[in-house]
């Protein structure tokens, strides 16, 4: 494995049984995460990527392929590696009635960090100002940061947050593109999966896209999106006839305001053409951009590689995994509050 990937799998394959028989979630994945930056793992729902970053957590085992962390083999050498891993799967729990920082102490203390850590990383995700607070009056991305604020208790060299912006309001997920940012900027790595490829396309430095458990495509943002054009921007006098002449001439065509969009034609000259013959003259015509949104629409339209062996690409709900290698030892768990209260299980380096 290459010094400079932290993340690598070869021909990982994973399927789940089920009444309806085998259903397979991952399918031959071979991915590559740089060291280094946000790296987006992008798919729509059920398209492997929870999956794929259980099977590396040590957490489910692959039916085939290979997997490692900073070279280290994963699950085989888990145990050498996961000092250096942060991950936050499913939503956070902490103790509502204690602070963030009482929460952060606690977990502190029950993996090994020092005390002293607490504070900073209250600082790093800025929450120092609320620190004081109980946990349950935080807002939803108020208790992200904090559960972002465990994992960086033990300075990981890589952080896995799986669909992190899940349930927030659009301040909410702003601080949480921001704090992954600046978690990136600082030398980590992070790997960020996520079904709302516009989002991450905003803070990402490499991705890569999945489908029905397939690599689609992988490379830096712009290589990735190239010179796609997604839509053509069209200013026309009579927009309602002009959009009627256009959908007759096969293109899809939605108001943009004043203006409109068109797609599916990437020559923007025969717009032109097909307008003029119907007496209408354009004013104004762009290119608008491709995003990872339009490149994923485009690339899932094309494949046609199917489920193998006749199943579902994706595990059901309900789906049972097939035996799995035990996860590394875990922290000893915090003592709960009076109420006899007990803490949620965690992933090794953050809650879960």
């Amino acid at each position: 494995m290459p010094a400079d990937v932290a993340v690598e799998t070869r021909a990982l394959r994973k399927t789940y049984s089920s009444l309806k028989g085998r259903q397979v979630a991952v399918v031959g994945l071979d991915l590559d995460v740089p060291t280094g930056g946000v790296h987006g793992f992008l798919g729509p729902n059920g398209s492997g990527k929870t999956t794929t970053i259980r099977m590396l957590l040590g957490l489910i085992r692959p039916d085939s392929g290979s997997m490692s962390l900073f070279g280290h083999e994963v699950p085989k050498r888990l145990p050498e590696v996961i000092g250096r891993v942060g991950a936050i799967v499913e939503s956070p729990k902490l103790f509502p009635a204690f602070s963030g920082r009482r929460n952060l102490v606690l977990l502190a203390d029950a993996i090994g960090a020092p005390r002293s850590r607490v504070d900073e990383v209250l600082d790093e995700t800025g929450l120092t100002d609320r620190a004081g607070d109980r946990y349950s009056s935080y807002s939803l991305g108020m208790k992200q940061r904090l559960a972002i604020a465990a994992t960086l208790l033990k300075s990981p060299d890589l952080l896995i947050f799986d669909e992190p912006t899940n349930g927030l309001d659009p301040a909410g997920i702003h601080e949480i593109r921001r704090t992954m940012r600046r978690l990136a900027d600082e030398g980590r790595t992070v790997l960020v999966s996520s079904h709302i490829l516009a989002e991450v396309e905003q803070v990402a430095d490499t991705v890569s896209i999945i489908g029905r458990g397939r690599l689609l495509a992988s490379g830096t943002v712009a290589d990735v999106i190239g010179d796609r054009t997604a839509a053509v921007r069209v200013g026309v006098a009579e927009p309602e006839r002009a959009a009627a002449a256009l959908h007759a001439a096969g293109l899809q065509v939605r108001p943009d305001g004043a203006h409109l969009l068109v797609e599916g034609e990437p020559a923007a000259a025969r717009i032109t053409y097909l307008l003029a013959q119907q007496g209408l003259w354009v004013h104004e015509l762009t290119p608008v951009r491709a995003g990872l949104e339009s490149v994923f629409l485009e690339l899932t339209r094309a494949d046609t590689l199917g489920a193998p062996d006749g199943a579902s690409p994706s595990a059901p709900d309900g789906a049972s995994p097939q035996p799995h290698a035990p996860a590394p030892p875990a922290a000893p768990s915090p003592p709960g509050p009076d109420d006899g209260t007990t803490p949620s299980r965690r992933t090794r380096g953050g809650a879960r």
